[in-house]
């Protein structure tokens, strides 16, 4: 009996050895601590935040849809002349300034007087006309005089041969004095009247303006020589000019004539205008082609030789896109304000294009999602305001 009672308790003792042995390993064993988060991992917080009442009342937001971005080209430009509104006045005469009708800045009118110049060779050639505008009246009558007596048989074949080239010879030299007078600046008219014995200037003619503008340089004086080529004044009108700039020649292949472009001045109103000229050869120092746009100009706003800026417009088709309003910036991340349940979220994006008050949507937003696009600077102070409050600052 004691033997087997024995037996029962070495088997009790050597379980609870292997009970206390099996609790000592495990009791060595450490825990597997739970894995922390990356901070660094790149996910942005999308947490909503809540605003007061004052704050939401000037939030307004709109739908995310597609909108035509269009990609501007801008390029710098500068303002120059019309040539077809410039004028240079000069003589064609020699002689002396007796007169000075107007002066530096004056506003002048097609034909009107800006100076009288006498001039003795005028007044030579004046008398010239008149003796050969006399010879050609008299050989006239001559020829058709005897053109009459040979139809009657009165006189000679020969002799209407004989009158005839004496009228055509009469005829050239008038007609060659009259057109030196012609380029002098005498109108037809003015020679008319001195047909008809109203010359009463001398040996005076006047120069007039041969455009509308105002007198922008002047270079006479009364009693100052004048010779044929000297400059005396230069009119211009400055009401349409023309604007040049340079594109690369990538940009501008995308573009052609007839194309309507802005121009920027600086601290003025922007004007469209149309293009009009494309060089057809590159520069060879900037390899860019020069374009010019034809400016209307009534203001007189534009000052040739100002320097400005000149956009083109190339259309693209609609694309997803945000008001430029609705961007901003946390934390040097682009991103807009999108309306959630719980409040407004923080979501960056990835832009591409900008075009007038459009702001293309690569990437982080889709179709129909609700947009703040007023109020974006309140809400982003309350975000940074949560951000310092819960120590995420340091």
């Amino acid at each position: 009996m004691k033997t087997k009672w024995t037996a029962q308790a070495g088997s009790c003792v050597f379980a609870l050895f292997l009970f206390i042995t099996a609790c000592g390993d495990r009791g060595s064993e450490q825990p597997t601590p739970p894995p922390k988060a990356n901070p660094q991992s790149g996910a942005q917080r999308t947490m909503a935040i809540q605003v007061p009442a004052a704050v939401r009342d000037r939030v307004r937001i709109d739908p995310v849809t597609a909108h035509l971005v269009p990609d501007i080209v801008t390029a710098p430009g500068e303002v120059a002349l019309d040539l077809n509104q410039v004028a240079k006045i000069m003589s064609r005469i020699e002689g002396q300034v007796e007169k000075v009708h107007v002066q530096l800045g004056d506003r002048v009118k097609p034909g009107q007087p800006l100076a009288a110049i006498g001039s003795l060779q005028l007044d030579q050639l004046i008398e010239e006309y008149l003796v050969s505008k006399a010879q050609l009246d008299v050989a006239e009558n001559v020829y058709r005089r005897t053109e009459k007596l040979v139809a009657d048989k009165v006189v000679a074949e020969r002799r209407l041969v004989e009158d005839r080239g004496r009228f055509i010879e009469a005829q050239a030299r008038h007609q060659h004095v009259r057109e030196k007078l012609l380029n002098m600046g005498m109108t037809t008219g003015e020679l008319r009247q001195l047909e008809h014995g109203s010359h009463q200037e001398g040996h005076r003619y006047t120069l007039t303006s041969p455009i509308a503008g105002t007198v922008v340089a002047q270079n006479v004086v009364i009693g100052q020589g004048v010779a044929p080529g000297n400059e005396l004044f230069e009119i211009v009108d400055t009401s349409r000019v023309w604007v040049f700039a340079n594109l690369p020649i990538e940009q501008a292949r995308k573009f052609k004539e007839g194309d309507v472009g802005t121009i920027l001045p600086k601290g003025g109103e922007p004007v469209t205008a149309p293009l009009t000229y494309l060089a057809l050869v590159a520069d060879e120092a900037t390899r860019t082609i020069r374009v010019r746009f034809e400016v209307v100009n009534q203001q007189h706003t534009l000052k040739p030789r100002e320097y400005v800026n000149v956009q083109l417009t190339i259309e693209s088709p609609p694309t997803l896109a945000v008001p430029v309003s609705a961007l901003t910036m946390v934390n040097n991340v682009p991103g807009v304000f999108v309306q959630r349940e719980a409040g407004y979220a923080f979501v960056p994006i990835k832009t591409g294009r900008e075009g007038g008050v459009w702001v293309e949507v690569q990437k982080g937003l889709t179709a129909g999602e609700q947009v703040v696009v007023d109020g974006v600077f309140d809400l982003k102070n309350v975000l940074l305001k949560e951000h310092i409050g819960s120590g995420e600052g340091g």
